[in-house]
């Protein structure tokens, strides 16, 4: 199924978007964002409240350090909230903000999109690799 795509209009979109001195924030949040580990993170935290231990334990491969990173910037931006308790062992968990709840419907959007294009995308990547 294709597409048209209308490229005055997708550039003026772009340009409205980006524009306003906010490019720099843009950029550095789909670094953040894009990276590895921080949507897997997001959609953990979006049905409720988690313990450390248990949301390291929910995101496979990630280190502790990777994920105490991540959670900092989640942190910093707004996205994800810390709440320290005072027990005895202490306990933290960490939930989503409602800022950070917005991001849950682009990052399951961009991910059905990448599960719906996955073959065509892998079976171009394979065309460009076997270029003379």
């Amino acid at each position: 199924m294709s597409t048209a795509i209308d490229t005055a209009t997708v550039e003026a979109q772009m340009a409205d978007v980006c524009g306003h001195g906010d490019a720099v924030l843009i950029r550095e949040l789909l670094d953040h964002l894009g990276d590895k580990w921080t949507l897997l993170v997001v959609g953990m935290l979006e049905s409720g409240p988690i313990r450390y231990t248990e949301l390291k334990d929910r995101v496979p491969g990630i280190s502790q350090r990777m994920l105490t990173l991540t959670l900092k910037k989640l942190e910093r931006d707004g996205l994800v909230r810390r709440e320290s308790f005072p027990e005895i062992p202490p306990r933290v968990e960490y939930r989503l903000t409602p800022l950070g709840a917005t991001l849950i419907p682009p990052a399951v959007a961009f991910a059905t999109w990448a599960r719906e294009n996955s073959e065509q995308i892998l079976a171009r990547r394979a065309e460009f690799d076997n270029r003379d």
